[in-house]
């Protein structure tokens, strides 16, 4: 499990340039998410050996110079709430700031690792300039250039030494599979968890959790036992505004990378909105599986095409990955809820399956044979082998002799076929090729 670091500051003191650096970092790079928020503000990073997960607040901020102070108030205190470490950055340029000084105020309070981090110092002038931050009252600062790095080095090396130590999860022998409920506020999921809970009384046990803002629920149905994790705001706060994208992005970030399978609540009376996106994308990068329930069926005027063109519109959302399964239920009246757990079931069960290798080449070998990649610059690329990658979740490698010639709507033909023959049904799969 990762810890989260959140990147807190005011407007255009370089949080975004800073963040991208950690993200896009060759050596210090497990994975850099693009379809999240469109803003990227969520990636993942490692230093040293350690992993974390990043969140910038920067791109979240909507609205105008006077909505500024109270929004950026607002995620500062989230971020306080929400993550492990805060690295405040500070413009060197602009000096201290009124709201540097507000931001300051809030993080003095705090139990956790701070890092004041001063940006834009690329000369030693601005090294001296630097001095007059010691008066934020937050102690020792960190110089860095966002834009060609210096200084970020010593920086990491601080902040994985202050990072808290996760947990270890400890668990039977062969972990329980872990089921997530995620959605935006307001989709129903504590409703669907509770009409699921209150239906019968298979719940052995409830573990205020391993995650400290989602509640365990063991759960046992159809000869299996799981965990449902409830991301459903746990721990509300009075000052937090529901509607804040930054919020459930927040919440979600935790219970998606410490499951196995998302339930992804979506309110059928709003459709599929941005947000709703930006959490099913937080799912596909991360890897896992992933089902859509589209709550509150019930309040939705029907005429004998609408779930079928509901479906479409969602799937035209989801494109290019759609082989997602979506169901239409209804917490409230009880409708298909067993069946969305069924579903997660058997999302589960394909993320784990395995395919042998001379099965998997009997099959796939022919279709490549027959519609082979296209030729580039009159070299023909020749796809003799392929398996299963041994990894936790679908990987699958192809070898050729050109693999550099093989492009995207390729892979993709290569997925959809894949599709075909085997159910990996709500579940990513990587494909890679690779040379002979």
């Amino acid at each position: 499990m990762n810890n989260i670091v959140a990147i807190v500051g005011r407007p255009n003191v370089g949080k975004s340039t800073f963040f991208n650096r950690l993200i896009q970092r060759r050596e210090a790079i497990v994975d850099s998410v693009s379809g999240v928020t469109r803003d990227r503000n969520y990636g993942k990073s490692e230093w040293n050996g350690k992993e974390f997960s990043v969140i910038d607040t920067g791109g979240y901020i909507k609205g105008s110079d006077d909505i500024f102070e109270a929004e950026i108030r607002r995620q500062v205190e989230l971020a306080i709430d929400e993550a492990d470490a805060i690295i405040f950055i500070v413009d060197v340029e602009e000096g201290i700031t009124p709201m540097d000084d507000e931001v300051a105020k809030l993080l003095r309070k705090v139990k956790k690792p701070v890092l004041l981090v001063i940006n834009k110092v690329d000369n030693a002038m601005r090294e001296k300039d630097a001095v007059e931050f010691y008066n934020l009252g937050l102690g020792e600062y960190y110089t860095i250039s966002g834009m060609s790095g210096s200084g970020t080095g010593e920086l990491l090396d601080k902040l994985v030494e202050v990072l808290p130590e996760m947990p270890e999860v400890t668990e039977e022998v062969e972990p329980l599979p872990r089921f997530c409920v995620v959605g935006r506020p307001n989709a129903g999921k504590s409703s669907f968890i509770n009409a699921l809970i209150g239906e019968d009384r298979f719940v052995v046990t409830d573990i205020a959790g391993t995650t400290r803002d989602a509640i365990d629920t063991k759960y046992n149905r159809f000869g299996f036992e799981f965990n449902l994790v409830d991301t459903a705001g746990i721990r509300r706060k009075a000052k937090v505004k529901e509607d804040l994208e930054f919020y459930s992005v927040m919440r979600s970030v935790r219970a998606i990378e410490h499951s196995d399978v998302c339930l992804l609540v979506i309110d059928a009376t709003r459709g599929f909105e941005g947000q709703d996106q930006s959490i099913f994308w937080l799912a596909e990068k991360n890897r896992k599986g992933v089902v859509i329930l589209v709550n509150k069926w019930d309040l939705v005027e029907k005429d004998t095409m609408s779930t079928r063109d509901y479906e479409r519109k969602i799937r035209e959302e989801l494109q290019p990955f759609t082989d997602v399964p979506i169901l239409f239920i209804s917490a409230l009246t009880k409708q298909r809820l067993l069946k969305a757990l069924e579903t997660a079931v058997e999302v589960f069960e394909n993320r784990k399956q395995r395919i042998s290798t001379s099965k998997f080449n009997e099959l796939m070998l022919p279709i490549i044979e027959a519609t082979p990649p296209p030729a580039l610059k009159g070299k023909y690329v020749k796809i003799k082998y392929c398996m299963q990658l041994p990894t936790p979740t679908p990987q699958f490698v192809f070898f050729a002799n050109l693999p550099q010639y093989v492009k995207d709507p390729y892979k993709r033909f290569i997925e959809n076929k894949l599709r075909e023959q085997y159910n990996f049904s709500g579940v990513p799969i990587d494909i890679y090729f690779r040379q002979k």
